[in-house]
């Protein structure tokens, strides 16, 4: 939890955006909040660095469109420098998955639709939807990434019919955090399945982004699809969990229907628990940055399995608030930063083919 997060009092908001009705209709909604106060708004990105360095807001919420210098290329100069959680509120999100995801590649915490000015009374739902994600993003931790490079590392040397299936969960921060993991993952790691918390029509483009930079192949699943070495299998967002069937070594997944879980579908909550029944001690699990507590409850569920577990630490996490969920359940085992969080999932894997116990990586931490 951030400093922001602990401190009383409303949360400061700057708003940027190039469109002065836009700003208007903003700052009314966002004024119907009293936990929320609107420090003032920009019409574009050089007098939004002046009004951050001057104004140091809580949050910022940002559109992607504007002249001279667009939504993201400002994010992606703004957060090494000065790292602002950041709301991304633009019509850009509804043309298509590539430039959201470059938005939250460059350290965006959540990005919605522009409110149309053509709504009426469908307005004042649309604004309590921003000020609910606007207090959440209060309690980010924004963190600067750089560009994941392409990378190949070599053999684990732990696929094979005895492999356990590595499963993660992620929501808020996850995106960049998944890039960084995938990119150092072996070509012959063991199958891996990912529950990100992302909306319907964005999970196979985020897929391909990953595939294109990652040591291994990366797709958004489908119903049935089985889990092998050196694929990673990403839930598509929308209406349906996703669950890991079978049998060792003969596991796939499917895709079912359900109420959201842990307010959350796909929900990591449903993954790890159905790898809990079906992989028990064959699995290793890692839990990333995100809001809330979704997949605390099912990590608990596969450390009683058998299963090796894994903690994202606060230090590196946008949200500890799944991490910190599971850790405070007893769920996990070991407690890493993001950076070591492929080699934990790794080693793990080896341990559970050697028959031997997880051990900590170099900067992990081991929960008796």
């Amino acid at each position: 939890m951030t400093d922001r997060a602990r401190m009383t009092g409303p949360v400061r908001v700057l708003i940027v955006d190039d469109s002065a009705m836009i700003r208007k209709v903003l700052a009314l909604g966002l004024a119907t909040d009293p936990a929320i106060e609107v420090v003032g708004s920009a019409s574009g990105a050089d007098q939004a660095f002046q009004m951050i360095r001057e104004l140091k807001p809580d949050v910022m919420t940002l559109d992607i469109e504007m002249p001279r210098m667009d939504g993201v290329t400002f994010l992606r100069r703004l957060m090494p420098v000065m790292p602002v959680p950041t709301v991304v509120i633009s019509s850009a999100t509804r043309r298509g998955a590539s430039i959201t995801l470059q938005a939250l590649e460059a350290g965006a915490v959540d990005i919605i639709a522009k409110p149309s000015l053509g709504i009426g009374e469908g307005l004042p739902r649309i604004m309590a939807d921003v000020c609910r994600r606007v207090h959440a993003a209060a309690q980010a931790r924004p963190l600067a990434f750089g560009p994941v490079p392409p990378r190949h590392p070599a053999a684990s040397r732990v696929s094979g019919l005895h492999a356990p299936v590595m499963v993660i969960g992620a929501s808020t921060g996850g995106v960049q955090a998944l890039a960084q993991i995938l990119q150092q993952m072996p070509q012959d790691a063991p199958g891996l399945v990912i529950v990100q918390h992302m909306p319907e029509g964005f999970t196979a483009a985020f897929a391909s982004r990953l595939d294109s930079t990652s040591g291994i192949r990366v797709r958004e699943a489908r119903d049935g699809d089985k889990i092998v070495p050196g694929l990673a299998l990403l839930a598509p967002g929308g209406d349906r969990h996703l669950v890991i069937n079978g049998r060792a070594p003969h596991w796939h997944v499917s895709l079912i229907e359900g109420e959201p879980e842990s307010f959350s579908r796909p929900s990591v909550d449903v993954l790890f628990n159905s790898a809990a029944r079906h992989c028990g001690a064959h699995c290793v699990a890692a839990l990333l940055t995100g809001m809330g507590k979704d997949g605390a409850r099912g990590m608990l569920a596969l450390r009683k399995s058998g299963a090796i577990t894994i903690a994202q630490d606060e230090a590196s996490s946008v949200v500890w608030g799944m991490p910190a969920a599971a850790i405070a359940l007893g769920a996990a085992m070991q407690v890493v930063p993001l950076a070591d969080v492929a080699s934990a999932l790794i080693e793990s894997s080896k341990s559970i083919v050697s028959g031997g116990t997880a051990r900590p990586t170099a900067q992990g931490r081991t929960i008796a």
